[in-house]
């Protein structure tokens, strides 16, 4: 199976589609990662992960097994689109343009928003429009800035 290390370079962008799932290549990468015991800071079956699991349906345990089995990115996400809850190509392609416009910074829950408020603010983001997945990808960069050369 192949698998990216995390601890040295970070999974896929939350907005790679597979079969029009935004987030479903970013949970491959770190559940094939945690297989191999190579997955660094990242953790399989976050409340990211969780958003697209339950949007379909499915059990990251399940989505798990079929990753164990080897199978592609082609091959898992045709096996998204035939189990749990059945969605149309529109329904797939609304959901994964909603949750790649969303942004923490409307989170009603004032923790969660003062957390992505200062964290956006320490990546050189502007909280009121960046998105999760801007967030995101910024905080991945920012893990994996090579360090400075020794003089």
């Amino acid at each position: 199976m192949h698998f990216q290390d995390l601890t040295k370079q970070p999974p896929r962008s939350p907005r790679v589609r597979i079969r029009d799932y935004v987030i479903l290549a970013r949970a491959i990468d770190k559940c094939r990662a945690e297989l191999a015991r190579k997955s660094g800071e990242y953790h399989y079956d976050c409340p990211l992960d969780n958003m697209l699991f339950v949007f379909k349906g499915i059990s990251a345990a399940d989505l798990r097994h079929k990753i164990e089995s080897g199978a592609g990115d082609e091959e898992i996400g045709l096996w998204v689109d035939e189990n749990g809850v059945d969605k149309t190509p529109e329904e797939i392609q609304a959901w994964s343009n909603g949750v790649e416009a969303y942004s923490l910074y409307n989170n009603p829950d004032a923790k969660k928003r003062q957390f992505f408020i200062s964290d956006c603010e320490r990546l050189g983001l502007d909280p009121r429009t960046a998105t999760m997945f801007d967030w995101l990808e910024a905080d991945d960069q920012a893990s994996f800035q090579a360090e400075p050369a020794a003089s």
